[in-house]
């Protein structure tokens, strides 16, 4: 039997804090998963429940889809997120990057500033993987039956994106398989929950 139990965005605001910065001054969260899981609402309420901590501030979001190069870059992204944002960081430097446009298939020309802060949060396919594991204070991964994640997806962007969208999840699948993410993550969290609860204010723990 699968056990689940919903806890508070606020106590696990409380718990990064509380935990080691490993990236210069920072604390870096990964929010990790398939696409359509729910990774950008989960890291969104996190931020809220962060900033809402007497003292604290809202913690900047940097999301992996602004940095793919593109469909084909799906995990070879990360050359740009070290050199913009975490070797920066590292040297207790502010990172900055440039958002990719889906629209434009481009770079845009302006920067993005990602301050020093007490808290980053990265929310993005691969965001927790291996390379970067051992600098985490927090690793996330939030999952949800495929056909939904399909459908979200799909409302979300159009029918149109969907062969790119099958070979992206398989590539998802090859990527966490062999990472092991999900085995590695310190939270797994059911991005399609059925209890009963506040989704503002709490989240549903899988063992």
């Amino acid at each position: 039997m699968t056990v689940a139990v919903v806890e508070a965005y606020a106590e696990l605001a409380r718990r990064v804090l509380a935990g080691p910065a490993r990236v210069g001054r920072t604390r870096l969260v990964a929010v990790d998963g398939p696409s359509g899981a729910g990774k950008s609402v989960f890291a969104m309420r996190l931020a809220d429940a962060l900033a809402a901590l007497p003292g604290g501030g809202r913690p900047p979001v940097v999301r992996t889809d602004d940095l793919l190069n593109g469909w084909d870059d799906q995990l070879t992204f990360w050359s740009r997120l070290e050199e913009w944002v975490l070797g920066p960081l590292r040297a207790g430097r502010p990172g900055a990057y440039r958002r990719y446009s889906w629209v434009r298939r481009s770079f845009l020309p302006w920067e993005v500033p990602v301050p020093v802060s007490p808290v980053l949060l990265v929310e993005g396919v691969s965001a927790a993987r291996a390379a970067i594991r051992p600098e985490l204070t927090l690793s996330v991964f939030v999952t949800a039956p495929e056909p939904l994640r399909l459908s979200r997806a799909l409302t979300r962007d159009g029918l149109e994106i969907l062969p790119e969208l099958r070979r992206w999840h398989a590539g998802e699948r090859a990527h966490f398989a062999a990472d092991r993410t999900e085995t590695a993550a310190d939270l797994v969290v059911d991005g399609a929950p059925t209890l009963p609860h506040d989704a503002t204010r709490y989240y549903v723990r899988r063992p």
